[in-house]
């Protein structure tokens, strides 16, 4: 983890509320363990070996559990959780909002799928550390991970993620480390994350320019699209002008007809035909 990062949450989180750190405190963070061990799929008993809750009432009873590190060995507190490659599984673990000063999560390695939550950053604000590498997740990469003001590394690799990388990770200013190689993602780089190596791109086959060789296509499908439009646009007004003339000749030929109707009726002479009708012509009689 970035040093210097840790120490300025640290301090903040420390500044924040000093009572946070004393004994008899609020069981918050034993309510998110709880949480996240019921949420999870453990096929191999990682969790339900080591985390153990029936010492409830003992001061840091929980930083013995498995992955669980403490602010300090006496005090029910999460610093981080080390979850990586202990074969667990289902999806986005729920209730570590309740883990309120953590700022570490590491659950590479293992069988997590699914999509990540939209919020995310509202169950991990303080994490300077989020490595959910080597997993299934899949979905879009949310772009509220921005708000996660402290996040200094960010690793997705490996995983099912596809989408653009939204551009509003650029500015995580903490951010020194990015990956998400090995995805199907697609578009291209934010001109914000074209600093890291182009290793941390690779695997994705539609994604495109710097610092990747693959140059970014142009965007003819914006032209198509305002092509379209205004083709759509033209045969709108064609159809109102036809719609127009189709009224306006249903018009004329209803008053034709009634023009007609009125003087055969009040005029019946003036339609007598005397002899029988010639090819093209005929004598009214007078």
């Amino acid at each position: 983890m970035h040093g210097y990062t840790r120490l300025v949450v640290w301090l903040l989180l420390l500044s924040s509320s000093s009572s946070y750190f004393g004994h008899g405190i609020s069981d918050s963070d034993v309510q998110c363990l709880k949480g996240l061990k019921q949420s999870v799929i453990d096929p191999n008993g990682v969790l339900e070996g080591s985390w153990s809750f029936s010492n409830n009432g003992i001061d840091g009873y929980i930083c013995g559990f498995t992955g669980v590190e403490c602010w300090h060995p006496d005090q029910n507190r999460v610093l981080s959780l080390s979850l990586g490659s202990l074969g667990l599984g289902g999806p986005f673990p729920q209730g570590l909002r309740l883990c309120s000063f953590m700022t570490a999560l590491d659950m590479s390695d293992n069988n997590f799928s699914g999509p990540l939550p939209e919020h995310i950053f509202e169950q991990t604000p303080y994490v300077t550390y989020l490595d959910l590498s080597n997993n299934s997740f899949s979905g879009v990469i949310p772009a509220s991970i921005a708000n996660m003001t402290y996040l200094s590394t960010f690793a997705l690799q490996h995983n099912q993620f596809d989408g653009g990388i939204p551009a509003q990770l650029g500015n995580a200013s903490q951010l020194i480390s990015f990956n998400v190689a090995d995805n199907s993602l697609s578009g291209p780089v934010p001109d914000t994350l074209q600093s890291f190596p182009a290793a941390n791109f690779t695997g994705n086959p539609e994604l495109c320019g710097a610092p990747l060789d693959k140059k970014c296509k142009k965007r003819f499908r914006v032209r198509i699209h305002v092509r379209l439009v205004r083709i759509r646009e033209m045969f709108v007004r064609i159809q109102k002008l036809l719609h127009r003339i189709n009224d306006a000749s249903i018009i004329g030929a209803s008053a034709g007809f009634i023009f007609g109707f009125v003087v055969a009726f009040y005029f019946p002479h003036k339609f007598l035909f005397c002899e029988r009708l010639q090819p093209y012509t005929f004598r009214v009689c007078g």
